[in-house]
C-alpha cells in the first residue's frame, strides 16, 4: 500500500468516526489528467458538521502521518472544505453542494477503493 492510499484511508476512517456521509475513495491513480492520486469525497449535514469532519480528518492525519493540508479551502463557510494533501484531496460538502457538483460523476472512471 502507498503512501497516498495509507493516508487517503485515514482520511476516510476520520470521516467515518464523526458520521461523515456517504465516504468514498476514488483512486485516480489510472487516469492521466487527475489533479491527484486519490480523492476522498463525504458530506456533512450542517455547516458545523461539516467543519468538525474537516477538523477531525486535520487531526487524524497530522496525528498519524504529521502532515498538514498543503491547503484548505472552503472552510469559514463550510459549504464545500477542499483539503490537499497533494497527492489526496479531501472533499467535504454539504449535501446539496454534493449533489450539485457531482465528483463521483465527473471522475467516473476512476476505481472505488473498497473499505472494510
Amino acid at each position: 500500500m502507498t503512501e497516498s492510499e495509507v493516508l487517503a484511508r485515514l482520511a476516510a476512517q476520520a470521516l467515518d468516526d464523526k458520521k461523515g456521509i456517504d465516504v468514498q475513495i476514488l483512486d485516480l491513480r489510472g487516469i492521466a489528467t487527475a489533479p491527484a492520486q486519490f480523492f476522498v469525497i463525504a458530506s456533512g449535514s450542517v455547516p458545523a458538521h461539516v467543519s468538525a469532519l474537516s477538523d477531525n480528518v486535520h487531526m487524524v492525519v497530522k496525528q498519524a502521518t504529521g502532515t498538514n493540508p498543503s491547503k484548505v479551502e472552503g472552510y469559514m463557510n463550510a459549504e464545500w472544505v477542499l483539503m490537499d494533501y497533494f497527492d489526496v484531496v479531501v472533499h467535504i460538502f454539504q449535501k446539496d453542494k454534493r449533489d450539485f457538483y457531482r465528483l463521483e460523476q465527473l471522475w467516473a472512471d476512476a476505481a472505488r477503493v473498497e473499505r472494510q
